[in-house]
């Protein structure tokens, strides 16, 4: 009886767990989206508190703290091992790095440009790598922050998970937005926060019907965080009073003031992979060299180690002096810059958090007076905070629903949405890019956000395009011509030279529209060619196709294979591409509505 139990128990389970039964529950109804967000979410909870604890781990292990400490807020006498520390860390990042130049040949994909053009599709190997090459990184000092590595981790689990199902592409770039928002809620405890970054940074929109899987996944993440391990990321504003009309006065200048920063701090690091471009040093020599610089500046301060935890609670509780202050941020945005500039992986989340409550309270010190503002130092660093932080990062609503959840304070989160606002503007008008967005600049990316683009990229015209063409010598003549193409056998014939090279293209119409008896008897198959300089080639997109089209003023244009051979390889009309780039169109317009 108890195996005849056991066994029909084993068979429920069985069913549950059937991935066709999956795939088809998720794919069906918003509730099963929502089932894979929370799995996600668990996924993304332990995903982070894994590497938190490795990086902890490695701290203690490397600059023997105790377990109690941050790396950041730490006293460390050996100065030796704060100089030592950032190059082992990059000589072992330059070894893995020298071993993934021989086996991995494809760059790896982040969540953004995956879901801008990959429709979600992510590497879990690749995700796993940054993963260790971030832990590698943080944990032996270098001025980069788990936030990178905790997105990449959770979006990669997710896309893998998503593919398993065989989920559609909209389907699939919402669930990594699931997973990038269960990472970021779980690594600062704020649910809120995890899942307005997925909607502005990982997916690029939001909509009704992504809203209900990625909260519950940033929720589910953010209690599997707490469950496992004890953290809180909370600032204790103290008493002020209430904000008045004035605070909003200096509040928005230090939002402009942190926009300016942020491009200069986006621009340095620029400059930095750029110069270690142009030299000679080889990519796994770099970090090593990196590492030298950054322990330099340990030596210094040990505050610039790593992500900047301790260090930022350190100076938000006590008062520090102005040139304590400027040499602080002038010290952590040299090594965060050199840091990644030289090879180490991580990304700026947490250092800009770190640096823009440095500028808060140095804008409380030493800014202008403003009449009945009620400001204190401690809030102009929540304010600070922020606005570095959407200026290099993005995401306005983010940052202040993390301004929320780490103080509880709705009128500080008034002041600080009115500043993220300001300090985004200003940005985008003057600038035009977040990190993540200017790295891919300078790659030669056109992608400005994660808003799903992949598919215009995907619809080219070697997937547009018929093969069966109709072609023809060009130097057969015109009487040739009509006799092998009468009247109402096809529209357009191409016309190739003796070594198949795309010449031009004949309307049959044409040809045919005079009657012969007055027809000039001169006339040559030469004297109705067109679009000898205007073709396509396979590789490129409707959108581009649509614009030789109107340049043209052609109803069809032959297809290339290249532009040294001109091999003719199809032909293909405006109004199907058209038709198509329309019927896409649409279809993500429903996407987006919900409607599929």
């Amino acid at each position: 009886m108890l195996m005849k139990l056991d066994r029909r128990r084993f068979r429920a389970l069985r069913v549950f767990f059937d991935p066709g039964r999956l795939r088809a529950l998720t794919r069906r109804s918003e509730v099963g989206l929502s089932l894979a967000g929370a799995v996600v979410g668990i996924a993304s909870g332990l995903a982070v508190t894994g590497m938190s604890y490795a990086s902890n781990e490695l701290h203690q292990l490397v600059f023997g703290i105790a377990d109690t400490e941050r790396l950041s807020a730490s006293v460390i006498e050996d100065k030796m091992l704060l100089l030592t520390a950032p190059v082992v860390g990059g000589v072992l990042l330059g070894m893995l790095l020298l071993v993934l130049a021989r086996r991995r040949k494809k760059p790896m994909v982040d969540p953004i440009e995956a879901n801008a053009l990959h429709g979600g599709r992510l590497s879990l190997t690749d995700s796993i790598i940054v993963a260790v090459q971030n832990l590698i990184s943080n944990g032996f000092g270098a001025s980069v922050g788990l936030e990178a590595g905790y997105t990449q981790l959770a979006a990669g689990i997710a896309s893998k998970f998503g593919l398993k199902l065989q989920l559609r592409r909209s389907d699939l770039r919402i669930l990594v937005g699931c997973g990038a928002a269960g990472a970021i809620a779980a690594a600062f405890n704020a649910p809120l926060t995890g899942a307005f970054y997925a909607f502005e940074l990982i997916i690029g929109t939001y909509t009704i019907v992504s809203l209900t899987p990625v909260v519950v996944s940033a929720l589910v993440s953010t209690l599997i965080a707490r469950l496992l391990a004890e953290g809180d990321f909370t600032i204790d504003i103290g008493s002020f009073g209430s904000v008045v009309p004035a605070d909003y006065v200096p509040a928005l200048l230090l939002g402009v003031f942190c926009a300016g920063v942020g491009i200069l701090l986006m621009q340095g690091v620029a400059f930095v992979e750029e110069l270690a471009r142009k030299s000679s040093i080889a990519p796994p020599f770099r970090p090593a060299l990196g590492g030298i610089i950054v322990g330099l500046l340990a030596m210094i301060s040990p505050q610039v180690l790593s992500a900047g935890h301790g260090a930022l609670h350190l100076n938000l509780s006590r008062d520090v002096t102005i040139p304590a202050l400027i040499s602080l941020f002038l010290l952590k945005s040299l090594a965060s810059a050199i840091s990644i500039g030289s090879g180490f992986r991580g990304g700026l989340f947490f250092a800009s958090l770190f640096m823009g409550a440095l500028l808060g309270k140095l804008f409380a010190y030493c800014g202008p007076y403003f009449a009945d503002a009620t400001l204190t130092p401690v809030i102009y660093a929540v304010v600070g905070m922020s606005s570095l932080a959407v200026a290099v990062i993005g995401g306005p609503l983010t940052m202040t629903f993390l301004a929320l959840e780490i103080t509880g304070d709705f009128p500080i989160t008034a002041l600080v949405l009115a500043a993220v606002i300001t300090s985004s503007l200003v940005v985008r008008s003057t600038f035009g890019y977040s990190f993540a967005t200017w790295r891919f600049h300078l790659r030669g990316e056109s992608i400005r956000s994660a808003h799903d683009v992949g598919w215009i990229r995907n619809l080219t015209v070697n997937k547009l395009m018929r093969a069966d063409i109709k072609t023809a010598k060009a130097g057969i003549s015109l009487e040739e011509f009509k006799r092998a193409f009468p009247i109402g056998s096809t529209q357009c014939v191409i016309l190739v030279e003796e070594n198949d090279k795309y010449a031009g293209l004949v309307l049959v119409p044409e040809i045919y529209a005079n009657p012969t008896d007055v027809q000039d008897e001169s006339q040559t198959l030469a004297d109705f060619v067109r679009y000898r300089n205007d073709f396509l080639q396979p590789q490129m997109n409707a959108r581009q196709a649509a614009a030789i089209f109107d340049k043209s003023e052609s109803e069809a244009l032959a297809v290339v294979n290249n532009l040294i051979e001109r091999k003719v390889v199809g032909q293909l009309s405006e109004s199907h591409t058209l038709r198509r780039y329309s019927e896409e169109l649409d279809r993500r317009r429903r996407e987006v509505s919900g409607e599929i």
